[in-house]
């Protein structure tokens, strides 16, 4: 493997989101934030993020929609998207998911489906060579170096012929990518498809890590969720203490999504991982690795030296003409992925494979065979949950109306009307399919509904797409009722 230069400090670190936002600002001791990348808009940053960064306090941006282990090249608007918020955060990196998040469309020539969630790659060489590539695409089109993560599961793809260690390793190998390492998700794949996270450490190229992920969750009925809704538990942590006696972390956070409990909690839990990381030898902040390495800022975080093609550099600021360098290169990059490729083969393998796995999950297709029909229905039940989660947050107005009803009609309505165009329009999508059937059978809940999605489905452009008549059909229908 291509020699790997000494990463900067980031130091200790917590996942920043609008609902602790106030309690981030006021926390002693965080070196650095990371935001979801998806939640931020460049032009118009949340304040709490400006007075962050006016205190020196690094921004990271975590994107979770790019699904760079899909079998398509990654969309240039995302790539583009996630390239805006790194320039404005001023983040010296960014940061993504080893995992696929839609499958289906043109390489299968079927409906384009949505996850809504982060799935598990097969340790294939196929998925491999894709992952490879796309990852090489990415790292042309963006202005800072990439990190990527490791994943949660609950199901295991038959016919894997790596492990994950040995997969993370040849992928540092051929792209120079720094790793995203999630602690958690480790102890996840242990208790849900009996990996031993000593194992993968033993593989891991821990010379390329950029920083640390550790979150919570909980068991039930022999299956681990990565909720980030929980307490990091002792074994979350013991990982931690295995990775950190290995290497000095450049940076670890924590992650927090949902159910925040008080301030005092999460200080606590970041307490506890800086003790942690003192009893197996290391410091979180330290400006120096085992070995004596010079001292580095985050902005100077570089990757791999290496001939590798798509390596890149470190951050790309300084001028006009840093900027354009990166910005042509990209623009080369996602040009020649447009034509044949040696990789198209295994894209149209793998973009079968997922789609069916995935059409499984959403969508209530035969399950493909090799996968434990009993863990995908795990599976889909929390990815149907998640949808009623998210759609709940986008569109509050419908648990408000449909009341207790909401959630099991959500959840009825989910397996047979698979998502397809983000939540925004899974909401407009299950209020268009309740009013079509008559309900809710309330008729004041069913008026309030019925105005709601007339209100947001807004005017239908004429069309010959089925799509728009069947949009026009639908308003023609209850403006009658």
């Amino acid at each position: 493997m291509e020699r790997l230069r000494t990463l900067g400090t980031l130091g200790t670190g917590i996942g920043w989101r609008p609902e602790i936002a106030d309690a981030v600002e006021r926390m002693p001791g965080i070196d650095w934030v990371e935001a979801v990348a998806e939640n931020v808009c460049p032009g118009h940053l949340p304040e709490s993020l400006l007075r962050l960064r006016a205190r020196g306090v690094t921004v990271v941006p975590h994107g979770v929609s790019l699904g760079l282990g899909g079998a398509d090249r990654p969309d240039e608007g995302r790539l583009a998207a996630l390239a805006e918020r790194a320039e404005a955060l001023g983040s010296p990196l960014v940061t993504e998911h080893i995992a696929f998040v839609r499958a289906g469309g043109a390489l299968t020539a079927s409906p384009l489906l949505e996850a809504g969630h982060l799935l598990p790659v097969p340790r294939t060489r196929d998925a491999l060579d894709v992952l490879c590539e796309n990852v090489r695409i990415a790292q042309a089109a963006l202005p800072v170096p990439l990190a990527v993560e490791n994943i949660a599961a609950l199901i295991s793809w038959p016919g894997e012929e790596m492990t994950e260690g040995q997969f993370l390793y040849d992928l540092v190998e051929r792209t120079g990518v720094r790793l995203l390492i999630d602690v958690a998700n480790l102890h996840t794949n242990h208790v849900n498809r009996g990996e031993d996270p000593a194992k993968a450490l033993d593989e891991l190229p821990v010379e390329a890590i950029a920083y640390v992920h550790v979150a919570g969750g909980f068991e039930r009925d022999g299956v681990w969720h990565d909720s980030h809704a929980h307490p990091v538990p002792q074994p979350v942590l013991d990982i931690l203490a295995d990775l950190a006696s290995r290497t000095t972390p450049p940076g670890v956070l924590l992650e927090r999504d949902e159910n925040f409990p008080e301030p005092g909690e999460l200080e606590r839990e970041l307490g506890a991982i800086r003790k942690t990381l003192e009893k197996a030898g290391t410091r979180a902040g330290a400006s120096a690795g085992a070995a004596g390495a010079a001292t580095r800022t985050a902005a100077e975080l570089t990757v791999a030296e290496s001939t590798a093609v798509g390596a890149i550099a470190g951050p790309r600021r300084g001028g006009a003409d840093a900027q354009a360098a990166p910005r042509a290169a990209g623009t080369e990059a996602l040009s020649a992925a447009s034509t044949s490729t040696p990789t198209d083969p295994a894209r149209q393998r793998l973009a079968l494979a997922q789609a069916a796995l995935l059409s499984a999950l959403v969508a209530g297709t035969p399950v493909p065979e090799g996968f434990d029909r009993v863990r995908l229905g795990v599976q889909a039940r929390a990815l149907a949950a998640k949808r009623a989660d998210v759609v709940a947050k986008v569109a509050p107005e419908l648990p408000e109306i449909l009341a207790e009803e909401y959630r099991p009609a959500f959840l009825t309505y989910a397996p047979g009307h698979p998502m397809t165009g983000g939540y925004r329009r899974d909401a407009l999508d299950f209020a268009e399919h309740l009013l079509l059937a008559g309900r809710p059978e309330d008729a004041e809940a069913r008026r309030r509904l019925r105005d709601w999605w007339l209100e947001r489905s807004g005017p239908t452009p004429p069309s010959r797409h089925p799509a728009a008549r069947l949009a026009r059909a639908t308003r023609r229908v209850l403006l009658r009722r």
